[in-house]
This record gives C-alpha cells, sequence and structure tokens, in this order.
C-alpha cells in the first residue's frame, strides 16, 4: 500500500508531529508498505531531510513564535491547500496524519482530503474541528452526561477582549485556575494561576497561541488517560508526573513521567472512565482512533479534559503504550489505525483532475 505521512506544519506542535511520523514511518516499513513522509511546511521529504529530522528529535520546550512565524514564511511552505498540488498526497492509498495542532488537527487539511478524495486516518473535519475547540468539546460532553469542569472563555475580537474578568472569574471557578489556549495541544500557552493577580498574565500569553482562552476549574487528583482504537476502549493509564500538571516536558522528556498501564483502579472505575471516554468519543463523532484524558477529582468523579483526535505516537507517548497494554504492538497499531482509515474516496465521484 502506498501511505503517505504527514508531519511537522508550523503549530507548536511541530517538534512532536515530527517526531510521531518519523516513528509511525517506520512502523509503516517495517510491515511492508511503500512510505513517503510529507511536512506542509517543506513539502515531500527527500531521505537527507528526513535524515535531518531523525536527528533533532524533541526538545524540552515546543518551537518560539517567532521559530514557528519564520518557517511558516519559508519558500517552500505550501500550507494546507498546497498539499493537494503534490502527488505523494494525491497519489496515496492512504494519508497518515501524525500532525498535532494547527491545520492539521483543526478539520482543515482533513476538509481539503475530502474534496481531493483521499482516504486518511482519524476523525473526519466536522469531528476534528469540535474536538480542538475546547469550548464546544466540553458543551457536548455535558450534554452526554461526560463530567468536565467549570469553565468561562475570553475571546479577543476586533473590539478588544471580551469575557469576564479576574473578579469574576476567581470567584465563579475559585483558585486554582487553568488557562490555556482554546484550540491548542500538548500543554502549550497553560497555565496553572494560583493568585488572582497572576490571572491576567496567563490569559495574555494564552492568547499569544489563540484568539479565544478557557479559564477552567483546576481539578486536583489523580490524572488518567483512555485511549480509543475503533469503538472499543483500550486499558486505562495513570500519569505521574514530575511537575503539577503533565506539561510538555513531562510528555516529551524522558523520566519527566511514568505512565502506568493499566491503571491501579477497581474494576468499577475501570469500566466506569471507560465508558465515559467512549460517550466523549460518541459525542463529539469522532473516529479511527482518539485520545481521551481525564482528572479523578476528590469527589470520586472521573471528570474529562479534552478529546485528541491525532494523540501523539512517539516513543513516550501514551496511546503506543495504552496499545501495549492491550497486546498490540507499535507496528500493529499502527497498521490498525491505516485499516480504520475514513473511506472519503466512497463519498466523492471522482478524484479531482
Amino acid at each position: 500500500m502506498k501511505i503517505t505521512v504527514l508531519l511537522g506544519g508550523t503549530s507548536a506542535e511541530r517538534d512532536v508531529s515530527i517526531a510521531s511520523g518519523l516513528r509511525v514511518m517506520t512502523a509503516l516499513r517495517e510491515r511492508g508498505h511503500t512510505v513517503v513522509g510529507v511536512d506542509p511546511a517543506r513539502g515531500a521529504l527527500c531521505s537527507e531531510e528526513e535524515a535531518q529530522m531523525r536527528a533533532s528529535g524533541v526538545q524540552t520546550a515546543p518551537p518560539s513564535l517567532e521559530e514557528l512565524r519564520a518557517l511558516a514564511g519559508r519558500p517552500r511552505d505550501r500550507g494546507a491547500a498546497g498539499l493537494g498540488d503534490l502527488p505523494a498526497v494525491r497519489g496515496a492509498d492512504v494519508v497518515f496524519l501524525a500532525l498535532h495542532g494547527g491545520q492539521g488537527e483543526d478539520g482543515t487539511i482533513q476538509a481539503l482530503l475530502d474534496l481531493l478524495g483521499v482516504p486518511y486516518t482519524g476523525s473526519g473535519h466536522m469531528a476534528s474541528a469540535l474536538a480542538m475547540d475546547k469550548d464546544l468539546s466540553k458543551l457536548l460532553f455535558r450534554a452526554a452526561g461526560v463530567p468536565t469542569a467549570n469553565w468561562t472563555m475570553r475571546r479577543r475580537i476586533r473590539e478588544g477582549i471580551v469575557g469576564g474578568t479576574a473578579e469574576t472569574d476567581v470567584a465563579s471557578l475559585g483558585l486554582p485556575i487553568v488557562v490555556k489556549p482554546s484550540k491548542q495541544g500538548s500543554t502549550v500557552g497553560l497555565t496553572v494561576v494560583k493568585k488572582a493577580e497572576d490571572l491576567a498574565g496567563a490569559v495574555a500569553e494564552a492568547f499569544d497561541y489563540d484568539d479565544e482562552v478557557m479559564l477552567e476549574s483546576f481539578v486536583a487528583g489523580r490524572e488518567f488517560t483512555v485511549g480509543v482504537l475503533g469503538d472499543t476502549a483500550l486499558p486505562v493509564g495513570e500519569i505521574l508526573a514530575v511537575h503539577e500538571i503533565y506539561d510538555y516536558e513531562c510528555k516529551y522528556t524522558a523520566g519527566m513521567a511514568k505512565e502506568v498501564f493499566p491503571a491501579d483502579l477497581t474494576a468499577a472505575q475501570t469500566a466506569d472512565v471507560q465508558a465515559l471516554s467512549l460517550a466523549a468519543f460518541r459525542a463529539l463523532k469522532l473516529d479511527g482512533y482518539a485520545r481521551i484524558d481525564f482528572r479523578l477529582g476528590g469527589d470520586g468523579v472521573f471528570y474529562c479534559l479534552e478529546a485528541n483526535t491525532l494523540p501523539g505516537m512517539t516513543e513516550l507517548s501514551l496511546i503506543p503504550q495504552a496499545a501495549i497494554a492491550a497486546g498490540i504492538t507499535f507496528p500493529e497499531l499502527c497498521e490498525r489505525i491505516v485499516s480504520l482509515a475514513r473511506p472519503e474516496e466512497a463519498q466523492v465521484a471522482e478524484r479531482l483532475p
């Protein structure tokens, strides 16, 4: 099978996407597929560029905004629209989406591939957009009976910032407050605010990454994750991070977190959080695979944090560890994800000329 892996891009999660994509490429080649890599910021990768990417690795912090802006401004930058011109994309049997954040995860590239009639891994464009928007996700979680922490929103419009004030947000949410970009991942731009006077600075930082910012009640307690493959919940994992939260450094730096699969929960708790993960998956109309994250509050309730439609596939990532706990090797996991690729060709009469 001819498989094109999309990786990199110009989002703040570029480094993680590269690590995920390269590992997926290796695994699929081991399974006998013909695999090429495409970086939306560079085009189709030659062997030398692929080797350079493999040597870089994931740093302890995401690329700076200046680095990402410079990358996006390169002459070779194709962006989402330019991907449709690439033979490696148009001629692929399946496109494996290893992009994280930005246009790779917000439904933009999924919509493009729908128009081209090229099957791709993961959820469709509408579900991807819903999952990326944390505000809409939480509304749908609650409608489906999936508990989630209380929140408020700040929005940047032409006239300025609209939403609450520090006083009203602290009064309604209490402290600590989690401040994060509404459409971002890997805890990029996220701050746990413990003092009211620090709230304005945290909101300003989050606005560097998005035009909408979420302020959310902090749920103190153990953190868990549930991968969904097809319509099956994988073994539950518990995350034991060195830092207070499972931040970028803890996620992608060896030794900064311990992940326990299966998690030390009662049978009833395991069944509960797995059922909630499937309910969240279905509420957003997700497809293929995803990862749903939770915190177990002091009241014994699992509160859903978010759904990740294109979760990390690095050596330290959670869905690969969950798959191993289920007896699925990483190459087998990648091939199963490919087998679940959205059959959009059936919805398009002909490929575009």
